[in-house]
């Protein structure tokens, strides 16, 4: 791995939690993942560095880092929470209900008709979160098609 600190490692050391060697190996496999993986994926990750890392150690890590603010836990229909580091820039989720591969996307025109909705109805809308689920167009008609209120949820 890279000896140059990750994103999480430094935002670690900002809030002054103690990075132990373990630590270290975890942050940087989130940091590094192209995906969003549940604790066992990055448990498996973990191990092919460092084959004394308990799954009980990742558990107690992402808690960490998650009650931080470090990184962000999503629980996309699969029964599995999965993280990513906080984003710089807030972007949307689409969910391949099929494989499980997760989009991740930004819209303006989503963002400010957003906007528009919660002050039509008399807010100011100051966070959320959008999931799209869905199946590839060349695939039958899923009956999992989840309904306009299952598909969104504010934070």
């Amino acid at each position: 791995m890279n000896d140059k600190p990750t994103a999480i490692e430094e935002a670690c050391v900002t809030l002054g939690l103690r990075m132990t060697d373990q630590r270290r190996v975890i942050a940087r496999i989130i940091a590094d993942a192209q995906d969003h993986p549940d604790v066992e994926e990055l448990h498996r990750r973990a191990i092919a560095v460092d084959d004394r890392i308990s799954i009980s150690t990742v558990y107690r890590t992402v808690k960490l880092f998650e009650d931080a603010g470090i990184i962000a836990r999503h629980d996309f229909r699969d029964g599995r929470s999965r993280y990513e580091p906080v984003p710089d820039e807030h972007h949307d989720h689409l969910i391949d209900l099929r494989s499980g591969h997760v989009v991740e996307f930004r819209s303006e025109e989503i963002e400010h008709l957003q906007e528009e909705i919660a002050r039509k109805l008399g807010y100011r809308l100051i966070g959320h979160r959008l999931e799209l689920y869905g199946v590839p167009l060349d695939t039958p008609t899923s009956t999992e098609t989840p309904t306009a209120s299952d598909s969104s949820r504010k934070e």
